[in-house]
């Protein structure tokens, strides 16, 4: 299984094969606080990175969630839409947003690694 990589808008991706799943990060959710919805993609969306493909809402403020890379919406976590503060529990877990078959699976070695991360969010 692949190191989990992290993007600047605080997603993580991990790829498991030729899939991708993303969610926020711990940090992301913590800044949010108690996460009261999430609005997921469509399955067999295509995307652009960059693209927003989700929101999440907090009691405190909404946030978009992007495309880390390019490629095709091939799930969306149902779990969420039941439970959205499943968000606060296991953000980097069982909480997961989407996941995706990305065109160039390659571009996610470009992400920053967890070190990388870290550094981001300590300045």
């Amino acid at each position: 299984m692949a190191d989990v990589k992290y993007t600047e808008d605080h997603e993580w991706v991990l790829l498991d094969g030729e899939e991708a799943t993303i969610g926020i990060t711990d940090h992301a959710q913590e800044q949010l606080g108690e996460v009261v919805f999430v609005e997921l993609p469509e399955t067999g969306k295509k995307v652009k990175k960059g693209d927003v493909v989700a929101v999440v809402e907090s009691v405190k403020a909404a946030s978009e969630i992007y495309a880390p890379v390019a490629g095709e919406i091939t799930e969306s976590n149902p779990a969420l839409e039941d439970d959205p503060g499943l968000v606060n529990g296991d953000a980097e877990g069982e909480a997961w947003f989407f996941r995706m078959i990305p065109d160039d699976a390659n571009e996610i070695d470009d992400l920053m690694d967890a070190d990388d991360y870290k550094d981001l969010i300590d300045e």
